[in-house]
């Protein structure tokens, strides 16, 4: 509200103004001011209030983005899950190498002397005599193009053979006749003693077979050829007598037989 001062003036918030007009005229444009002075004060609220608003939402959105980050960081920092057991590579079963040293070639075979134990053993005790030095390979059979076998030992030779080993069927060694795979010859189960047979191509129908009447035992395997075995095929071919042999055996006896020089254990 205006006020009048004593030098001919007049005081509007506290601004002095000169007094030529009259005191209505005054009093109005006092009115005005006021009005005036208190919209401004309204605004100067209203634009507090909006600032502060928009200042908190700010400090909010801070806020969310902080705990944002915390949870990132929370995450990357977090432990990593232990790494899986590395499990030991199971062992191979224990073998022993043999050298036979023939007049075609060496033939090296690896025998399972831990898996087939007993069969394993008896032929070693002929190679360890030194029982097998100077027999031959008198078989061979070919039964279709790249199946067959070739068969070697004493022949029954009563001055040299050691009592028959027991036989270990494939269904307790988990052996089988296939290709390579070096077994005992027999008749009967249990009546093998030093003659034996090394399989070409897939020989396994003369695995076990429990599940079969009569002899259904098999042959009992009990290695494998590691190296020579251009050697086995290349005897296989060899030429065999139309007429020597008996029985089954007739035209597959090698004509002449193949030597066996030497049979020795090796590392």
């Amino acid at each position: 509200m205006p006020e009048q001062t004593g030098n001919g003036t007049v005081a509007i918030w506290g601004i002095e103004q000169p007094s030529a007009l009259s005191p209505n005229l005054l009093e109005k444009h006092g009115e005005f001011f006021d009005a005036r002075h208190r919209a401004m004060r309204g605004i100067a609220v209203r634009r507090s209030s909006h600032y502060a608003l928009a200042m908190l939402n700010r400090f909010a959105a801070l806020a969310l983005f902080c705990s944002s980050i915390g949870a990132a960081t929370a995450q990357t920092v977090a432990p990593a899950p232990p790494a899986p057991a590395i499990q030991a590579p199971v062992p191979r079963p224990a073998t022993v190498r043999v050298v036979l040293t023939t007049s075609e070639g060496p033939i090296t075979l690896e025998l399972e002397k831990e898996r087939a134990p007993a069969t394993t053993a008896n032929f070693l005790r002929y190679v360890d005599a030194k029982r097998f030095d100077g027999i031959t390979i008198y078989r061979a059979m070919q039964l279709a193009p790249g199946v067959g076998l070739i068969q070697g030992g004493l022949r029954n030779n009563p001055k040299r053979l050691f009592p028959p080993v027991v036989h270990e069927p494939t269904t307790r060694t988990h052996l089988s006749n296939t290709d390579g795979v070096i077994s005992m010859a027999r008749e009967k189960p249990g009546t093998a003693t030093a003659d034996f047979f090394i399989a070409i191509g897939d020989l396994s129908s003369l695995d076990a077979k429990p599940g079969q009447p009569g002899d259904n035992l098999g042959f009992a395997a009990f290695g494998h050829v590691a190296e020579g075995m251009d050697v086995v095929r290349r005897i296989e071919l060899a030429p065999t007598s139309p007429t020597a042999g008996e029985g089954a055996m007739k035209g597959q006896m090698l004509a002449p037989p193949i030597r066996i020089l030497t049979a020795r254990r090796v590392p």
